[in-house]
């Protein structure tokens, strides 16, 4: 069965949305799923429908794209639809998979959704059937490798990419992906973002001070201002 990618247009102009659309109908594994004219609006559908891949604008009233982004981390792969380049930074730091200025050439369209299709088939959670051992699938060198989820010590955000840290091996894996994505992906009580750059593993933290934690391997992880009160029913606080 051909695996259908659900989409949702954020843009506050109607001739943006028909563009996008457009492009979208070209591709048979996507499919137009919603339109949201502005951020609140985007934000209830998001809260409401489950979508894959959001094309979101920049500059929008209330409610900038870059604010959307900050306000729901855990969202779809994002892809983001601008006429302005002042904005890359900040969307590649809040983990956009693809910045793409208007108008949208069909070229620069087709290679941000092979970045998708990179991602979506590269990772991918899966529970074993005969161990119940959760595990994280992700492609490295052409090749998928399975890790247990209770072997990550923690996972650190590189814009496009995230530094996978393991007890099974001497050296961090880069992998193509977002952290906001691949918190969706492993939900699970043992895993705590805190910070808008890191996810750790509950069960390899060390030592807790109120900036910072010590991981398993040695290695210190900050605490984000926000996410400190997430830790507080830590036991080594």
């Amino acid at each position: 069965m051909a695996i259908t990618y659900r989409c949702l247009i954020i843009d506050d102009e109607s001739p943006a949305h028909k563009a996008l659309i457009s492009h979208i109908s070209k591709f048979d594994e996507l499919e137009h799923s919603g339109s949201a004219f502005n951020g609140m609006e985007a934000i209830k559908m998001l809260n409401a429908n489950q979508y894959d891949i959001i094309f979101l604008d920049i500059n929008m009233p209330v409610i900038s794209g870059v604010e959307l982004m900050e306000l729901q981390p855990n969202r779809p792969l994002t892809i983001v639809t601008t006429a302005y380049s002042d904005f890359a930074l900040s969307a590649y730091q809040n983990d956009a998979i693809d910045y793409l200025l208007k108008p949208i050439s069909p070229e620069k369209f087709a290679k941000a959704i092979e970045k998708a299709k990179t991602y979506f088939s590269g990772n991918s959670l899966k529970k074993e059937i005969n161990t119940n051992v959760k595990t994280f699938s992700y492609r490295i060198n052409g090749q998928m490798t399975d890790m247990p989820l209770e072997d990550i010590i923690y996972i650190e955000s590189l814009g496009n990419y995230m530094k996978l840290y393991s007890t099974r091996l001497k050296s961090p894996v880069i992998i193509y992906g977002s952290l906001s994505n691949i918190a969706s992906e492993i939900e699970c009580s043992n895993f705590l973002q805190v910070h808008r750059s890191f996810i750790v593993n509950v069960n390899k933290i060390t030592a807790v001070t109120f900036k910072n934690l010590t991981m398993f391997n040695g290695e210190v992880v900050p605490i984000g201002r926000k996410y400190q009160i997430l830790l507080d029913n830590l036991p080594m606080r």
